[in-house]
């Protein structure tokens, strides 16, 4: 497809006005040749107030869909079942279209994929990892054919934001998350950005692309930061470190890739030691190009809007992702191998601390009685996935040290003794 002139831009089918919506409209009136006109909107609520003209707004999104007068489509509602009823249609028709929605994208991909090979259409969805940081097409294009060591980043910038301000300046997790929240940074339910289901959501679109691994997140391990204290931010700075969500894909030696999402220990000498606030880091280890690192505005209006125009420019020069190295024998693979992590675990009731068989115990402290408040010590990736849910359901926070090994036998329980505990 030729590109066309400014004045006869392509027309734009807006399903959703939100935060992403209204960024994406809004860099379209400042852009002087976009290319693109918005020709129809869809919400889902008449009587929310907006910034344009009511009628500028309608309120069946299927309509969008089946209008042959658009020449794409985007979808920025927050809905995963609703938008994939709309987008699964929209591509059974043949059509091109931009999502941000990356719940819907992580949890429906193989269909997604078996959509656009059947009918033809195109699916693009830069906007649903990392905001600004245009992490999915590089991953796509540029490193198609090249090994990856490992991508690893901070993917969410809500839960950064709470951390950053327990780390800096000292807030408990209550106050600054009751700030990240006025301040737009953090949702009424915090609990997709703070119990980490929204970067392992964008952690499995991404071993998609870096390692051809198709994932169920249901079953990729996510722990996050609700039980956060700040004794576990002392615990960090008195070793020069601070705590991170850290999304870890690695690649395995048979084959295959894993991905976990967990709290973090982070060096300074790590480029994610400096990434604070809102913001968003990745770290990629290519097997021939090296380190690469790469931070930018993980959320927001126009941070995300842009990575929405910047699918419709390539939706509209004709491209769409390659997936080079997803194939029969990468499609799938165990999210849960023999590794082992090493983790420090808080506030874990003695069942947990047992069911967790934590060996290598380096560190421990113990309150009278020998109540171990906190312990460091390996367990396997397993059977961290295993007890997730009763670790969140107690309040127990874990958090990696960042040391990863395969299994070579079966682990063998270190009983903590007083030898090991500091008082």
């Amino acid at each position: 497809m030729s590109k066309p002139s400014p004045i006869n831009p392509l027309r734009l089918g807006l399903i959703g006005f939100g935060c992403v919506g209204q960024g994406l409209y809004d860099i379209l009136q400042k852009l002087p040749e976009p290319g693109f006109v918005v020709q129809r909107i869809a919400v889902k609520n008449p009587s929310k107030l907006r910034p344009l003209p009511a009628e500028r707004f309608e309120f069946h999104a299927d309509d969008l869909v089946n209008d042959p007068e658009l020449d794409l489509l985007v979808e920025v509602i927050d809905d995963p079942n609703e938008a994939f009823r709309l987008v699964s249609q929209a591509l059974q028709l043949g059509r091109k279209v931009a999502t941000a929605n990356k719940a819907m994208v992580a949890r429906h991909l193989p269909e997604l994929l078996d959509l656009q090979r059947e009918f033809g259409g195109a699916l693009l969805y830069e906007a649903s990892v990392c905001g600004s940081i245009p992490v999915i097409r590089t991953l796509d294009s540029y490193f198609g054919q090249e090994p990856l060591h490992s991508v690893s980043g901070i993917f969410n910038g809500s839960s950064n934001y709470v951390l950053t301000g327990m780390t800096t300046a000292g807030v408990d997790y209550a106050t600054v998350l009751a700030e990240a929240q006025a301040q737009g940074f953090a949702e009424t339910d915090p609990s997709l950005d703070m119990a980490a289901f929204d970067p392992r959501s964008k952690a499995v679109i991404l071993a998609a692309h870096a390692y051809g691994v198709l994932l169920n997140p249901d079953e990729v391990l996510n722990l996050g930061i609700e039980s956060i204290s700040s004794a576990d931010i002392r615990f960090a700075a008195e070793r020069g470190q601070k705590i991170k969500v850290v999304a870890s894909l690695l690649r395995l030696p048979a084959g295959g890739a894993t991905v976990f999402v967990t709290p973090q220990f982070v060096d300074a000498d790590s480029p994610l030691y400096h990434v604070e606030r809102e913001f968003n880091g990745v770290v990629v280890d290519a097997a021939f190009a090296g380190q690469h690192f790469w931070r930018g505005r993980g959320a927001g209006g126009h941070p995300t809007g842009s990575a929405v125009l910047s699918d419709l420019v390539a939706l509209r020069n004709g491209f769409r992702y390659a997936y080079p190295k997803l194939t029969e024998t990468t499609a799938a693979t165990s999210v849960a191998p023999d590794l082992e992590l090493e983790v420090y675990v808080r506030h874990a009731p003695k069942e947990l601390r047992q069911a967790l068989q934590l060996t290598d115990i380096g560190d421990a402290l113990s309150a009278p009685g020998f109540s171990y408040d906190y312990v460091v010590g390996y367990t396997r990736l397993s059977t961290l996935l295993q007890h997730r849910d009763a670790l969140r359901a107690a309040g127990v926070f874990v958090a990696r040290t960042g040391k990863v090994r395969s299994v070579t036998a079966e682990p063998k329980p270190e009983l903590i003794t007083a030898e090991l505990v500091a008082e």
